[in-house]
C-alpha cells in the first residue's frame, strides 16, 4: 500500500509519523487501537481523518515492523 496519508516532518510532532494534514500519530491511532477503541470511535473522536488514513497508519506500522532491526523486550524471554 501507498502511504501517501502518511508524513514525516521534523517541523510536525518532532517528526514522527503523522496522518497528512492533521497532527494525530500514527503512535497515536495504534495506542488507541491497542486499548481497545474501535475505528469508528476513533472517527467520532477525530472527525478530520478518514477510515482509509486510519488503514495507511495501521499498514505503515506494519511496514516498519518489517525492517530488520532487533527490539529490546523486557522481562523474562522463554
Amino acid at each position: 500500500m501507498n502511504h501517501e496519508l502518511i508524513i514525516s516532518d521534523p517541523k510536525i510532532m518532532m517528526g514522527k509519523p503523522v496522518i497528512k494534514g492533521t497532527r494525530i500519530t500514527v503512535e497515536n491511532i495504534l495506542e488507541k487501537l491497542s486499548c481497545g477503541e474501535t475505528i469508528e470511535q476513533i472517527l467520532e473522536s477525530h472527525p478530520q481523518i478518514t477510515k482509509e488514513a486510519i488503514q495507511h497508519s495501521l499498514s505503515f506500522a506494519v511496514q516498519v515492523l518489517k525492517a530488520d532491526v532487533i527490539y529490546p523486550v523486557k522481562g523474562d524471554v522463554a
